[in-house]
């Protein structure tokens, strides 16, 4: 048993991006690996998040996985036993001390996939985000492409005027762009 505990090494995974840029679709791609290898795993989201299920992550393209959503990251401790894999989709959403829950599941022994935006509407860093790539042994960045002109985007830009910082939405709301096409919305004031 001791040997076993030894052995055992958690880490943090972190993949992020803009909007539609597959971050939930890669951290689903991971957990059902982690499934596929009789891993225990366990998954959690915001719960503020039923964009497309209460009680599911689902990606844009439809991609799903049973969860658990939580009011805020503590929780996420109190519903860990036993397990190997820990994922959490939208990690932006949660309060600043996922970090701590992080550190705290991967020094356990777990390994804990995490994806989140990296960026807000406006281009700052978003809620934890940043801790949560410092904290990490990797760090996935993935893009989506830009609607405008085809290179590679890495926001998510508002088409609406609301300025209120966590404002659910999908196509009809947020928009992937580049950096070019981002800055150039943002000078003729869009």
């Amino acid at each position: 048993m001791f040997l076993e505990s030894v052995n055992r090494a958690g880490w943090v995974e972190v993949i992020c991006g803009s909007m539609f840029s597959g971050k939930t679709e890669e951290l689903i791609r991971r957990l059902k690996r982690a499934l596929f290898a009789r891993q225990e795993v366990e998954i959690f989201k915001p719960k503020i998040d039923v964009r497309y299920s209460e009680t599911e992550v689902v990606s844009h393209d439809a991609h799903a996985i049973r969860s658990t959503p939580v009011e805020n990251s503590g929780n996420i401790l109190l519903l860990t036993g036993n397990v190997d894999v820990v994922g959490i989709d939208e990690a932006q959403f949660f309060d600043a001390n996922i970090v701590n829950v992080c550190q705290m599941l991967a020094n356990q022994g777990i390994r804990v996939i995490v994806a989140g935006l990296d960026m807000d509407y406006s281009g700052k860093p978003f809620g934890p985000m940043p801790q949560l790539m410092a904290i990490a042994e990797y760090v996935t960045k993935v893009h989506a492409i830009c609607v405008h002109c085809g290179n590679l985007a890495n926001h998510s830009h508002r088409l609406n005027k609301d300025d209120k910082l966590v404002m659910l939405g999908e196509l009809e709301s947020y928009e992937p762009l580049c950096r070019h096409c981002f800055n150039k919305m943002k000078q003729n004031g869009k």
